[in-house]
């Protein structure tokens, strides 16, 4: 009688595997994230310093701040800088008519610069190369070149005692970058997607508002901040043509600091212009995520 033995193979418990390097890896991985986070410190130091610059020097009197260094802290906290800022460069007007000054002009930039960028990529027409090219032109035009025959034209259909002129000199010097920047942006739309609406019956127009604008949205608004903040900032059109005190924008009231023989008023100045930039600041980083998708959106095609 022959026995069968069956052999089981047991497997006796692994050691736990350690990681080839273990701390001495670990210690070589954070060596190298050093060069990262110190370009990232200084790239946050270079950007916040100016603000805190900024903030420290609006809560300083004139002595303080001609006769110390200028980032020091203040010797005493003048909080009544801001109320003097306020009233001196008469910022309850100015923000109102940067308002009435800008909006407008932004949704005509908007409206007209979307379409012609969407005639000049979507639609086929002979000489659309051509037209794009002059709008590209009018890029390269410097403001300086046109104040004299716009002040003339202003003056001569008598529109000078209102901000009309500002808009539409805004409207007109936008839309060369505007419309070059919706014809990329429709570039990396698939044309497909308007020719399928075109089978289905719908007009360029109904296609322009029923698709090309809602597919726009980030681009419209990437376009949209950079204008506002070209208009917002403008000094040279706003000071020729709005030199009136009711009609003056924020940076032309914030030339009210300066005084007869030059001197000027700085703490109130800092102040003002820390108001005004902190409304921007906060518009930006409430948008700064949809900008960037947005400038995405027209860096890369299909």
């Amino acid at each position: 009688m022959t026995a069968t033995l069956d052999t089981v193979a047991v497997r006796s418990p692994r050691a736990p595997r350690m990681r080839p390097g273990g701390a001495g890896a670990a210690a070589a991985r954070g060596l190298r994230r050093i060069p990262a986070l110190l370009t990232i410190a200084f790239l946050i130091l270079i950007t916040a310093y100016p603000l805190f610059w900024m903030f420290i020097n609006s809560l300083k009197s004139n002595s303080d701040f001609l006769n110390n260094p200028s980032y020091a802290l203040p010797e005493s906290w003048r909080w009544d800088n801001y109320i003097t800022g306020w009233e001196t460069a008469n910022l309850s007007t100015t923000i109102v008519n940067s308002v009435i000054v800008t909006f407008p002009s932004l949704i005509l930039l908007v409206i007209l610069g979307t379409a012609a960028g969407y005639a000049l990529e979507v639609l086929v027409f002979r000489g659309r190369a051509t037209i794009l090219l002059l709008f590209l032109a009018g890029i390269m035009i410097p403001g300086q070149m046109i104040v004299l025959p716009l002040f003339t034209a202003a003056f001569t259909i008598g529109a000078t005692g209102s901000l009309l002129p500002l808009i539409l000199i805004y409207t007109a010097s936008g839309l060369p970058l505007t419309v070059f920047m919706m014809a990329t942006y429709f570039r990396a739309i698939p044309r497909e997607i308007f020719e399928a609406a075109t089978i289905d019956g719908a007009s360029m127009v109904r296609a322009f508002f029923a698709i090309g604008m809602p597919m726009m949205r980030n681009a419209i608004l990437t376009v949209a901040i950079v204008q506002f903040f070209q208009i917002w900032n403008d000094l040279l059109f706003a000071l020729i043509f709005a030199g009136q005190r009711r009609l003056n924008t924020i940076q032309v009231g914030l030339l009210n600091f300066s005084g007869e023989y030059g001197s000027t008023n700085y703490g109130p100045l800092f102040a003002a212009i820390c108001i005004t930039v902190g409304g921007i600041l906060l518009l930006y980083l409430f948008l700064n995520q949809r900008i960037m998708k947005g400038l995405a959106a027209g860096a890369v095609k299909g």
